[in-house]
């Protein structure tokens, strides 16, 4: 098994690629403000499940990777709710489908973590 097996990098991966399409067509205004920093957070999402998997022989480093994966993956709604809140991203179809599958993602996310956790813990 790699991280490529895990369904929560599956999934970030796939998110990532959509928003980043997506930031290719707000307005040119966007491109570099907050499209940047949802295509940096919706790709550090997976960037860290993947960094904390290849770390995963440490327990508490591979609990630090997936602690930034939430947070990263918390940041990407906050700036969807912003580009929809400011228009720039005006299809609610399309927000309101990559807004619940990160809210998704940020649950599997962390009950992945709680697993690790227990793991660690009990020692199996």
């Amino acid at each position: 098994m790699n991280y490529r097996d895990l369904e929560i990098y599956k999934l970030a991966f796939r998110l990532a690629i959509e928003v980043h399409n997506l930031t290719l067509k707000l307005p040119k205004f966007e491109l570099y403000e907050e499209g940047s920093q949802i295509r940096r957070s919706s790709k550090s999402v997976g960037a860290n499940i993947v960094e904390g998997y290849g770390k995963r022989t440490y327990k508490n480093d591979f609990l630090r990777s997936l602690t930034i994966s939430h947070a990263e993956c918390d940041e990407t709604i906050y700036h969807l709710d912003i580009l929809f809140a400011t228009k720039s991203l005006n299809d609610k179809e399309k927000y309101e489908y990559l807004h619940s599958e990160y809210i998704k993602l940020s649950k599997m996310i962390y009950n992945f973590s709680q697993s690790v956790l227990k793991k660690h813990i009990s020692g199996k």
